[in-house]
């Protein structure tokens, strides 16, 4: 405490001093002028690059993959045959099921024709109608387990099919899970055998961004991004969607934003993580000031000798100095980005406004020495006394 009380009093016998050996303060303005620029804002996040449409092939059937013919990277047309699988089984299946189905048609025909018989006998009191009635029910017995044998022909049709895979999408294979002679088993799940890109020069980008920075992003801003492949390349896009589903990872939230990503030299790759820059705020060609000459405001302390401050009513100013006199002058601001500040009215281009003030200490004699604007800082240890 004794320290900081016998700092104070130095510094207050320092000015002390000073004042009485006549020094003066001059003050040196910072100006700077109003331009035409660009104010910008943007969110950076990271993302991953991927297909704009990408399908996953699989098979709705068991079986044995016999045969092949696409590899990685290869072009394919919709519906052209990409693999097979082993047919002999599910052909099997078929023909079971279609003989099946010619016994059940053929007990259905000799039932049909018994009712027909058992129809005249009852028409003409022959038989009861208690016979009648069961020769009734055994010619609908039979449609059924017809028309059932009928379904089971046509799922082994269609499973006979599905051993066929075929592209579902033109496009380039992108991955490939089999190879010739491996089983694969579709019980629960559907495996996956290719994945197919409907369209490399057309990619997009998902980024996470941060809770803090979302409420800014908003669909068609223009955005950039870098990948590490291509470091000197600086791709373009814009903001497709904003995807409201939230993710939390180790309690930080972010959210999934789709950024278009045109590739006609087909330099981006699927998978490639992507430095983006989403400029939620761009006013380009407009009069700018910088922010720091906004701030600035005047003091009778930090004015010359003789001069004056003529301040004017405005809930922005810009400052001037005129003769002896540091003027203000109103101005309406628009968007600002913390560094530069648009400016909507009140001056021109080429306006020259005050940015700063500093305070200078003069000396008499010989040895002249700069301040700081607070001119009760002392000087260095080793400057002279008088």
């Amino acid at each position: 405490m004794k320290k900081i009380l016998n700092w104070a009093l130095a510094i207050g016998c320092g000015a002390m001093l000073m004042s009485c050996s006549g020094r003066k303060y001059g003050v040196t303005y910072e100006t700077e002028q109003v331009t035409r620029g660009n104010v910008s804002t943007s969110v950076t996040a990271t993302g991953t690059i991927e297909p704009v449409t990408e399908v996953e092939v699989g098979t709705q059937v068991s079986g044995i993959i016999s045969h092949i013919y696409v590899d990685f990277n290869d072009e394919v047309k919709k519906g052209q045959i990409i693999a097979e699988l082993d047919k002999s089984t599910l052909s099997a299946r078929l023909a079971s099921a279609q003989a099946q189905l010619a016994s059940a048609k053929s007990d259905l025909q000799y039932k049909k024709k018994s009712l027909d018989r058992m129809k005249e006998l009852h028409d003409k009191q022959y038989i009861s109608d208690d016979e009648y009635e069961m020769a009734v029910l055994a010619y609908d017995q039979s449609k059924a387990t017809f028309e059932a044998q009928q379904l089971s022909v046509d799922e082994a049709k269609t499973n006979l099919g599905y051993a066929t895979i075929t592209s579902p999408i033109d496009g380039v294979i992108l991955s490939r899970e089999v190879e010739e002679g491996q089983t694969v088993a579709a019980s629960m799940t559907t495996p996956t055998l290719f994945i197919i890109a409907q369209d490399l020069t057309d990619m997009r980008v998902i980024a996470d961004v941060d809770e803090a920075d979302i409420g800014g992003v908003k669909e068609g801003q223009r955005v950039s991004f870098t990948v590490d492949a291509y470091p000197n390349d600086v791709f373009e896009g814009y903001v497709t969607q904003v995807r409201q589903e939230a993710t939390t990872e180790s309690n930080v939230v972010t959210y999934e934003v789709v950024i278009s990503a045109p590739n006609p030299d087909l330099k981006l790759k699927p998978g490639l993580t992507a430095s983006v820059n989403i400029f939620t705020l761009e006013r380009n060609h407009v009069l700018t000031v910088s922010a720091k000459a906004l701030r600035f405001v005047p003091k009778e302390t930090m004015v010359e000798e003789g001069d004056s401050i003529v301040d004017c009513p405005g809930k922005t100013k810009l400052w001037v100095k005129e003769a002896h006199t540091v003027k203000a002058v109103p101005v309406e601001v628009g968007a600002s980005n913390g560094v530069t500040t648009e400016i909507l009215s009140g001056v021109e281009e080429g306006f020259v406004c005050i940015s700063e003030a500093k305070i200078a200490q003069e000396a008499s004699g010989d040895n002249a020495q700069q301040a700081t604007s607070n001119p009760f800082m002392p000087g260095p240890p080793n400057s002279k006394k008088k």
